[in-house]
C-alpha cells in the first residue's frame, strides 16, 4: 500500500514548493510545504454560555426530535440549541487561544535551481506551539525547529502578541517533540488532559497556524485513539478528522473541556492539504517527554528487558497458540527485569496493568514512557496456564547517561558556554555510532548553574570547529573560547543527530 505523509508543520514565506515523501505502508516526514488552504478564527463574544461544548451538543441532540416535528421553524426553540453550541465553541476558543503560539524558524534549506546544481538559501519556516508553563516553556514538534539557525515565538493577540527569541531546551526525535524557552513570565499555560480517556467519536479542536495564518481553529471528531502508523516505529497517535494543514505542526489538539489531549504532528495526504487524516502525539506521551526534556535535555525511557512481536493468524497457527492476538515474547535478557519477574521466551502477553494488550507499539509506549521506576502487571498465557507476572521497569540508560557518570564537573565544565563536554576518543567514540567526523567535543549535558552565553547547543551535539578552526579536546575548545572577547561573532561547526550544521551566536 502506498501512502503519502505530510508533516503539518511548515509554510515558507517566500519560497513556495510542495515536498512529498512516498513510503510503503508508513508515514514519512514532511519538512516543508506550500500554503494549501485558508482557515478562519472565531473570536469570543460576551454572552451567557454553557459550561462546556459537550453540554451544548447534548442540548442540541436532545432537541433534535422536537425540531424535526415542527412544520415551520420557531423563532426561539429551533435556534436555541444551535446558539448554545455556537456560544460554547466560542467560549472554548477564547480560553484556549492565548496558550497557542506561532513558532518562527530561520534555517537553511534546498531551493530549486537550473540544471542539477544544488542550491541552498535561508528560508522562513512557520509552525505552531503550546504554552505549557507560565514561565515561558513551550511544547512543539522537533521537525519544526530541527536545524534552526534562529527561533522566535509570537504570542497570540489575546496574549499580547509579543515576539520573543526562543532557545531549544531539548528535542526528542522518536516522538518528534521539542521544548522551547522564552525569557518572559505570566504566560497562560494549557493544562494537559488525559489522552487515555479519549474515545472515538468525541469532539476535538485543533489550534495553530496553518499556512502561517495565526490563531486558527478547526473542529472535528476523534477517529481513533491509538493509531499505529509504522510497525517499525513504536508509537501510537490520536487520529482526527479536524482539518490539519501545513503550519499546524506543534499546535494543540484539545477536548471539549479545553484541555490539551495531543500535539498535532502530521497528516496523510495525496493533495498536500487536509483529507481528514490528521495525527497527534497523545498528551500522556507529550507530557512525559516534556518533563524529561525540561529536566535532562533528553528523554530517559524505561525498559523491562524483553523483545516481542504481535501475534497474527499465521504465527498463531504455526506455533499452535490458540489465539491470534497479543504479544509473543521472542527474547528475554538474562538477569534483566523480565527474567527476574518470571517471563519466558514463548510466553504470550495479553494484558498490561489489567488492560488488554493492543498493538506492539501501544505496549512499548506504555512500558517505556509511562511506567519508569514502577512495576507493570503482565497477564501472560503459557500453554494452558494464565499467569499474572509483576515486572519492574528500570531506566534505559543511553550513551549520554552513562557518560555523565564518568565526568568530573570541574574538569569537564566549559563555563563560558555553560556545558559539560568530553573529547571524542577511543572510549567515547563507540558510544556514538555513525559519527561523521571522529574528532571534537561531545556536549554531554547543559551545566545549568555554570552561567555562560546561550549558544543553542543541545546534549548529544558534537563541536567540531570554532570559526572554522578544528577542536579536538576540552582544553582545545577552552583555548579557542578564551581568545574571543565580548561582542565577537562565533560560529560552531557541529554535528547533531547525524547532520552537520553551523551554529552562530555572539558573546555578550
Amino acid at each position: 500500500m502506498h501512502c503519502t505523509a505530510r508533516r503539518a508543520g511548515v509554510a515558507k514565506s517566500w519560497l513556495e514548493s510542495t515536498a512529498t515523501d512516498t513510503c510503503e505502508g508508513s508515514a514519512a516526514t514532511l519538512r516543508k510545504a506550500a500554503i494549501m488552504s485558508i482557515q478562519t478564527t472565531t473570536l469570543p463574544k460576551p454572552t451567557t454560555r454553557p459550561s462546556s461544548v459537550a453540554a451544548a451538543c447534548g442540548a442540541l441532540f436532545l432537541c433534535a426530535g422536537t425540531l424535526a416535528a415542527q412544520s415551520a421553524p420557531s423563532t426561539h426553540g429551533s435556534i436555541a440549541p444551535l446558539a448554545q453550541l455556537d456560544n460554547a465553541v466560542e467560549s472554548l476558543v477564547g480560553r484556549v487561544s492565548p496558550s497557542i503560539v506561532q513558532v518562527l524558524v530561520t534555517a537553511l534549506g534546498p531551493v530549486a535551481a537550473p540544471g542539477r546544481a544544488l542550491m541552498v538559501a535561508r528560508e522562513q519556516v512557520i509552525g505552531s506551539g503550546v504554552v505549557v508553563d507560565s514561565g515561558g516553556l513551550i511544547l512543539t514538534n522537533a521537525h519544526v525547529v530541527s536545524g534552526a539557525e534562529r527561533v522566535k515565538v509570537a504570542l497570540a493577540p489575546a496574549a499580547g502578541g509579543s515576539v520573543f527569541d526562543a532557545r531549544v531546551i531539548g528535542l526528542d526525535k522518536e516522538t518528534d517533540l521539542a521544548v522551547l524557552k522564552v525569557e518572559t513570565t505570566g504566560l497562560r499555560p494549557l493544562r494537559f488532559g488525559d489522552s487515555d480517556r479519549l474515545h472515538e467519536g468525541q469532539l476535538a479542536f485543533t489550534f495553530g497556524s496553518p499556512a502561517g495564518l495565526a490563531n486558527s481553529v478547526t473542529m472535528g471528531v476523534v477517529s481513533s485513539v491509538a493509531r499505529e502508523i509504522d510497525p517499525d516505529h513504536p508509537i501510537v497517535y490520536i487520529q482526527t478528522d479536524a482539518p490539519i494543514n501545513p503550519g499546524n505542526s506543534g499546535g494543540a489538539l484539545v477536548d471539549t473541556e479545553g484541555k490539551l489531549v495531543g500535539i498535532n504532528t502530521f497528516i496523510l495526504s495525496q493533495s498536500g492539504g487536509s483529507e481528514g487524516l490528521g495525527f497527534a502525539v497523545p498528551s500522556n506521551i507529550a507530557e512525559f517527554v516534556y518533563r524529561q526534556l525540561q529536566a535532562h535535555g533528553h528523554v530517559h525511557r524505561g525498559a523491562i528487558g524483553m523483545t516481542g512481536q504481535e501475534v497474527n493468524p499465521v504465527l498463531a497457527k504455526g506455533l499452535g497458540l490458540g489465539r491470534d492476538w497479543g504479544i509473543l515474547v521472542e527474547d528475554v535478557v538474562p538477569g534483566g527485569p523480565a527474567a527476574t519477574g518470571g517471563l519466558a521466551v514463548g510466553d504470550g502477553v495479553v494484558g498490561l496493568n489489567d488492560q488488554p494488550v493492543g498493538s506492539l507499539a501501544a505496549f512499548v509506549t506504555d512500558v517505556t514512557m509511562r511506567n519508569v521506576g514502577r512495576a507493570v502487571r503482565l497477564t501472560v498465557l503459557r500453554g494452558p496456564e494464565r499467569l499474572a507476572i509483576q515486572v519492574p521497569v528500570v531506566e534505559q540508560r543511553d550513551s549520554l547517561d552513562r557518560l555523565v557518570g564518568w565526568l568530573d564537573p570541574e574538569k569537564n565544565a566549559i563555563r563560558r558556554i555553560g556545558i559539560l563536554g568530553v573529547a571524542i576518543d577511543s572510549t567515547t567514540a563507540p558510544l556514538l555510532p555513525g559519527l561523521r567526523i571522529p574528532t571534537g567535543v561531545l556536549v554531554v549535558a547543559r551545566a545549568v548553574d555554570a552561567g555562560g552565553v546561550e549558544t543553542g547547543l543541545l546534549p548529544g551535539d558534537v563541536i567540531h570547529a570554532v570559526n572554522r578552526t578544528s577542536v579536538g579536546s576540552v582544553a582545545d575548545l577552552r583555548a579557542r573560547l578564551r581568545a574571543l572577547k565580548s561582542g565577537d561573532a562565533v560560529v560552531f561547526g557541529i554535528e547533531r543527530q547525524g547532520a552537520l550544521m553551523f551554529l552562530p551566536f555572539e558573546f555578550d
